[in-house]
């Protein structure tokens, strides 16, 4: 689990004051870049073949050296990052996902890299851009992936029982029940009490707004009347026994997937390799389609996962290393480097059509439209900022939620739970919060 936060900084002025400290700064307290001639940055990430991407760069860029040094992914890369930070040796850029970042940033790890990076805003969707800039004008990292949700449904298996692919969640719950009713052998999907990223995407669709941030205040509505409708809405179906309770990612599921007993998968667009890996019986037999909406007619979804390339605020080269970060994931080439070799949905807008992107995943064969669909979903993602402890809203969550389904109590009553913790937590460690 991430270190708990210390800091009574906002993360507004944070990182502020700690690049001033840590980088010098010039009189009006912009950081200053100390090295002359050759540079050389470290870099940090878990993303497969990204060195081979970064050496295309080194090629072109003899003056800029990027040496990558491969980490974990998760909670144990956020811990070593913060660790190096701590004692003054940080890599001078580092991967880092999205709900990790307010996490770095109020440790005074991540740098704020607005001065040189106005012209990348443009080449990403807002909804995506919103996630590194806090809800404030400062930028803290440059976004690399994404992950727009989607449903996955088994193409097959729907026609053979003449179900209708829902568009709204009240025809989801339908078909949830008529499945029951054609085969009770199957379920139309399960809910999830192990994946927190998963329910936060679905609440994110919703239209929950779990954090904000004003000044030297945070705003926690984990709890909000979204978010409880969503709890409700899913509690119902697993109280009627329309869906599964079990989680996802165990050799259950992954079974469950593979002989037809799960038939869709509300899920994101990195999907397929999921599939692919697990359900290898079923290839050519799924499709996507947008996620149900709450409102007919609307068109919207929420993100699951995605990560950005952070500048660490103690660098002595953050303009240089602000230049490869925006390259890395802006770059056609580059771009095109990371979805060949580390199987990415790139963030970049420019970059989710066409080149790589141009054919559909191998075990979605028979759905050639598979990216041009998923480009549609993914501009329709909304915003979202994370706060600073989303790690002990996600734990409390799958404690929580696995105790409502043992106990078959009711879903919100967990919510409020991860609200309670999370609100705590914070005040616990000397932020300021509003309710």
């Amino acid at each position: 689990m991430t270190p708990k936060l210390r800091t009574l900084f906002a993360v507004a002025t944070a990182s502020a004051l700690l690049l001033t400290s840590a980088c010098g700064s010039s009189d009006d307290g912009t950081p200053q870049n100390t090295a002359t001639g050759k540079v050389e940055l470290t870099f940090w990430s878990w993303v497969p073949g990204i060195d081979k991407v970064v050496a295309q760069w080194n090629a072109a860029n003899p003056d800029i050296h990027v040496t990558v040094s491969k980490q974990a992914q998760g909670d144990e890369e956020v811990t070593k990052v913060l660790t190096a930070n701590k004692a003054g040796n940080p890599p001078d850029l580092f991967q880092a996902e999205y709900q990790a970042l307010p996490t770095l940033v109020s440790n005074g790890a991540a740098a704020d890299l607005s001065k040189y990076s106005a012209d990348a805003k443009g080449k990403f969707a807002p909804g995506v851009w919103s996630t590194i800039t806090l809800g404030t004008d400062a930028v803290y990292a440059i976004p690399q992936d994404s992950g727009p949700m989607m449903l996955y449904y088994r193409a097959d298996v729907f026609e053979q029982l003449s179900l209708k692919v829902p568009t709204t969640w009240d025809e989801f719950g339908e078909v949830a029940k008529q499945v029951r009713q054609k085969d009770p052998k199957r379920y139309l999907t399960t809910f999830s009490a192990g994946d927190p990223g998963w329910f936060a995407g679905l609440a994110q669709q919703a239209g929950a707004k779990w954090f904000g941030v004003s000044g030297e205040t945070w705003s926690v509505q984990v709890n909000d009347a979204a978010t409880k409708k969503l709890a409700e809405y899913w509690g119902g179906l697993v109280a009627s026994g329309a869906i599964d309770n079990k989680p996802m990612y165990t050799p259950e599921w992954n079974k469950a997937l593979n002989d037809g007993t799960l038939i869709a998968w509300p899920s994101a667009v990195w999907g397929p390799g999921v599939l692919s890996g697990n359900a290898p019986d079923t290839a050519g037999k799924w499709k996507i389609a947008e996620m149900p909406q709450w409102t007919a007619g609307e068109h919207k979804t929420g993100s699951w996962g995605g990560s950005s390339t952070a500048v660490a605020a103690k660098s002595k080269n953050i303009a240089q290393a602000t230049k490869f970060a925006i390259w890395l994931n802006t770059d056609p080439t580059a771009v095109a480097g990371l979805i060949k070799e580390g199987g990415i949905y790139p963030a970049a807008t420019a970059a989710q059509s066409g080149g790589e992107l141009s054919k559909a995943p191998a075990f979605f064969s028979n759905q050639p439209d598979f990216y041009k669909l998923a480009q549609q979903i993914a501009n329709s993602a909304a915003g979202v900022t994370w706060g600073p402890n989303v790690n002990v809203t996600y734990a409390t969550y799958k404690d929580t939620f696995a105790k409502a389904i043992t106990a078959k109590t009711p879903f919100p009553a967990a919510v409020d739970q991860m609200q309670k913790a999370t609100v705590d937590d914070l005040k616990k460690n000397g932020f300021k919060v509003s309710e």
